[in-house]
């Protein structure tokens, strides 16, 4: 590609049509020539790329792009708007020609710059900056995930209750992002779903700082920390385990513990553990401080589903898990019809059979709660306020299970927690059922094929929320690795085709009727 002067058009061409485009290996650069003198610059505005020799140029350089009213200084090429930039080139006269200085900025330079750049994308959610920034950082040959690991740090202290589903969203697109071609745009979907969600998810948000200090790091003082709610303690104890300079290794069991301590957050803390080690192991040790402080936050501050009446038999089951002479697995569908606190119970007394056998179980009778859906609940209108009931629901079954194979594989005195918690589920979600569905008629023939295209469903999946195109995303992804594990056995089937049912279903968020009736009443009540 040339570099230095370049000899693009003569004045006295220049001045007779006031304006011109020079092209050169791909590049258009505009000529003007104004009342300040003839200058160059970018012939693509920055914003979606509309000519701007078809500008508007006033008498102090100030060239307006009229598609979207953006305004340029030509001598600077700042923008008015606290967009892109514009890039404006070196202009000498000689000889009666115009030349143009054509010097590309060193890689660093450059890529500091787009960093730059992304950071005011990502605290305006600029979507569509979001991207040319990614793209660029691609452009220079480094890689872009990098992206995500700063995005990380702009935005972990300013999630006022930790974690949410944009980073464990983003453990999942890393992992899509390392399968596809080297350039493609498939990647740069995979990071731009990721940070747009992190972006969103902190938009207009203030800090929330985390306590100072450091404490050498105590599995047991952590899990005690957590379960008195106490952020300090558990933040200086975090601090510690990263001064040991391998922090997952140091918390990855204290962190199962407190995650499964409580049927807790419908889920999100164990889901959230095992996407941390995922992030962790991706983008390397530099990100553990923030992936972690923020996790742990999350940790502290989950609400507690286990006091509630609906599962407040939890601690009873937990007690007698396993007690009873009763080595055999139930079958997925012996749990049809169990509320939660009775399949909570019907899993303690079956508790002393094998730990994958039970899990099995359960995890069928997630998927068949999951490919039986009826989806005339998407359209309930008469549910009291804050019982609602969707597909997301449901899709936490198998998210959840994935979390728990993992966590109480690499730690087996966990299992009983984390079946009776996907008991919970089971048991919470039934009831939504149409028993008029066969899961035949959902089953995949062929998962390599099926998952190539749910990959280009992904890809394109024309959603307007994250929370939707998150859970599409997370779920593929926990239904593939479960039946990458040899673990799930025909449950595994079950919740591949529980899968395929939702992918080929409407998936409904914004309840406009549902949320002004359900208002209606409880202010109606609220005396």
């Amino acid at each position: 590609m040339h570099q230095g002067w370049i000899r693009a058009v003569s004045v006295e061409e220049l001045r007779r049509r006031g304006r011109t485009v020079f092209r050169l290996d791909g590049r258009q650069i505009a000529l003007f020539d104004t009342v300040k003198g003839i200058r160059a610059c970018n012939n693509r505005c920055p914003h979606e790329g509309y000519p701007l020799r078809e500008g508007t140029l006033d008498g102090d350089c100030l060239l307006t792009c009229n598609w979207h009213n953006w305004k340029f200084d030509l001598e600077t090429g700042e923008n008015q708007r606290d967009g892109d930039r514009l890039r404006v080139y070196p202009v000498e006269i000689r000889g009666g020609d115009v030349w143009i200085e054509i010097v590309d900025p060193p890689v660093e330079e450059r890529l500091s710059k787009s960093l730059d750049d992304l950071k005011q994308g990502f605290r305006d959610h600029d979507y569509e900056r979001l991207a040319r920034e990614i793209a660029r950082i691609g452009q220079l040959g480094v890689d872009p995930a990098r992206a995500v690991r700063e995005a990380i740090r702009w935005s972990h202290d300013r999630l006022e209750f930790g974690w949410t589903h944009a980073y464990a969203g983003a453990a999942d697109w890393l992992a899509l992002y390392d399968e596809q071609e080297d350039g493609s745009e498939d990647r740069l979907i995979c990071l731009l779903e990721s940070i747009g969600h992190m972006a969103e998810d902190t938009l207009r948000e203030r800090r929330y700082p985390y306590a100072e200090g450091v404490e050498a790091w105590d599995e047991e003082a952590f899990c005690r920390a957590v379960e008195e709610e106490d952020e300090a303690r558990a933040i200086r104890l975090t601090r510690g385990a990263i001064a040991t300079g391998d922090a997952w290794g140091a918390m990855e069991r204290g962190l199962a513990r407190a995650a499964l301590a409580h049927y807790s957050d419908f889920g999100h803390s164990a889901i959230y553990v095992t996407k941390a080690g995922a992030l962790i192991r991706r983008l390397g040790e530099d990100v553990a401080e923030p992936v972690l402080l923020s996790l742990v936050r999350g940790l502290v501050s989950a609400f507690r589903e286990d006091l509630i009446p609906e599962f407040r038999g939890y601690g009873a089951a937990l007690e007698s898990f396993g007690s009873e002479p009763n080595g055999a697995p139930p079958a997925a569908p012996d749990y049809d019809g169990l509320n939660a606190s009775r399949a909570m119970a019907f899993t303690a007394r079956h508790g002393s059979a094998q730990a994958l056998d039970l899990f099995r179980s359960l995890l069928g009778a997630n998927a068949l709660n999951m490919v039986r859906f009826n989806l005339r609940h998407l359209d309930d209108l008469d549910q009291p306020y804050g019982s609602d009931f969707d597909w997301l629901d449901l899709t936490h079954g198998l998210t959840f299970a994935e979390a728990v194979l993992g966590l109480c594989s690499r730690f087996p005195e966990l299992w009983p927690s984390g079946l009776l918690q996907m008991a919970c589920f089971a048991g919470r979600n039934i009831g939504h059922q149409d028993d008029k569905v066969d899961p035949e008629d959902w089953t995949v023939a062929d998962p390599d094929a099926f998952f190539a295209g749910v990959k280009q469903t992904l890809f394109d999946h024309g959603q307007d929320r994250y929370i939707v195109s998150v859970h599409l995303v997370k779920t593929a992804s926990s239904v593939r690795s479960l039946l990458a594990s040899g673990e799930a056995g025909r449950s595994g089937e079950l919740a591949l085709a529980a899968l395929n049912r939702l992918l080929h279903s409407p998936v409904r968020r914004k309840m406009v009727r549902r949320t002004a009736r359900q208002a209606m009443r409880f202010v109606e009540t609220d005396i």
